[in-house]
């Protein structure tokens, strides 16, 4: 079956190719101005124009076909001028494939509470929405209807964003693909909270969509961007589907005045592990099959293969680069810790069947580096676990179109969670 896209710039396209029987997986074919992204597909997440600790190049090497980068952290160190007169994300940190950037929001709210970058997470309570912050943190981000005024994580300097802030930010970094402006609630939030904040970030969506027209004519020597909806809802079904289905005619309405509509749809928000699927298959449902989903922040093995079933296209998340550079290892046995003693004298690779550049260098010397502080520690653990997950989800994609998904997931799963762990 081959679906192809409209409402996308000249530059861009999806077309879905083979699907997953009894499941709302699938395998298709995003097209940019830069290069194809083949989904299923893990997306390395480069924070502040750069996968941490590793080149370009060899993120390139491992077989990632694109890395997003952070539009709150490059608005504030450099700044979306420099990154636009370089010539655009990819062009300044040398990186010649497709380009992600999100919209700031997540990172303007989460470090605003002082929680850092929590995305799953499990019910506990409910809180007075006010009183959502980390213990001992200052609240550094204030929401109205029109926007977030946030104190800078770097130097406390004040700054606002906007829906239509956000767009020029992110035209100016130039990625390929980028996000509208939303507003991130917690599973902690109150019913009553979810409700208020679903509607205004369907109102900074609208927002968001005109200035990225006015802004793509304006910039038209660029090249094209595809700006992309982010559904919201927490736990809720009727939450989800409602800005599922709100973001959709949305878009609908933007194409028929001339717009250029969502090109995809990013499924965001704070989402309960044990209800992951569910969530995902409730906002796929409602989105059209000839439009991308990328859910962000998931990488753990058992949620990749979750999403992949419920319709998700492409993931990212700094998880895997973020426990590598404290000595964490992906294993096909599971995930194991580079820096415990038992490694001290262990020459094998670390994993023998895993097949990357890693493969050169034993678990011994791993154990060493980290002990000695060096940096390489960091770049090669980075560099397996990178490898390690796009190669999981390269497989998946694989094993869709050759028709044993079920085999290879179960066999995956079953030997990471039930593993010797290293």
């Amino acid at each position: 079956m081959t679906i192809s896209s409209t409402g996308l710039t000249p530059d861009h396209s999806f077309t879905v190719g083979a699907t997953l029987p009894g499941t709302r997986g699938r395998t298709g074919t995003i097209s940019t101005p830069h290069g194809e992204i083949q989904t299923p597909a893990f997306v390395p997440v480069g924070t502040k124009a750069t996968v941490k600790t590793v080149l370009p190049e060899s993120v390139a090497a491992l077989g990632a076909q694109a890395v997003l980068a952070n539009a709150y952290h490059l608005y504030l160190q450099p700044g979306p001028e420099i990154i636009d007169a370089a010539g655009g994300l990819g062009r300044f940190m040398n990186w010649p494939g497709p380009t992600y950037t999100d919209s700031g929001g997540f990172q303007v709210m989460s470090l605003g509470a002082g929680f850092k970058k929590v995305i799953a997470m499990e019910i506990e309570k409910t809180s007075p929405d006010d009183s959502i912050i980390a213990p001992g943190k200052e609240r550094l981000a204030l929401v109205d209807d029109d926007g977030v005024t946030f104190k800078s994580h770097l130097d406390g300097s004040t700054h606002r964003f906007t829906p239509e802030v956000s767009m020029q930010i992110q035209h100016q970094l130039g990625a390929d693909i980028i996000f509208a402006f939303d507003e991130l609630t917690t599973l902690m939030n109150t019913r009553a909270y979810q409700e208020t904040s679903l509607e205004r970030t369907r109102l900074w969506a609208i927002r968001c969509l005109a200035e990225h027209n006015r802004l793509s004519l304006e910039r038209a020597h660029r090249p094209q961007q595809s700006l992309w909806g982010v559904i919201q809802g927490a736990h809720y079904e009727d939450l989800r589907r409602q800005a599922s289905r709100d973001l959709v005619a949305a878009s609908d309405r933007d194409q028929s005045e001339g717009g250029r509509g969502f090109g995809g749809y990013g499924i965001g928000g704070a989402l309960e592990k044990s209800n992951l699927g569910t969530i995902v298959g409730w906002v796929t449902d409602e989105l059209p099959d000839d439009k991308p989903r990328h859910l962000l922040g998931i990488s753990e093995p058992d949620d990749v293969f979750t999403a992949i079933e419920n319709g998700a296209d492409t993931f990212d998340c700094v998880s895997p680069t973020r426990v590598a550079r404290n000595g964490a290892i992906y294993s096909l046995d599971g995930r194991y810790n580079v820096t415990n003693a038992r490694y001290r004298d262990d020459f094998r690779p670390l994993d023998g069947e895993v097949e990357n550049y890693t493969s050169q260098y034993s678990r011994a010397y791993l154990h060493h580096l980290f002990k000695a502080k060096e940096g390489l520690a960091s770049t090669l653990a980075t560099l397996h676990n990178v490898a390690f997950i796009v190669a999981m989800v390269d497989r998946a994609r694989e094993a869709i179109v050759e028709g044993d998904y079920e085999a290879y997931r179960d066999d995956f799963l079953g030997r990471y969670y039930g593993g010797t762990r290293g």
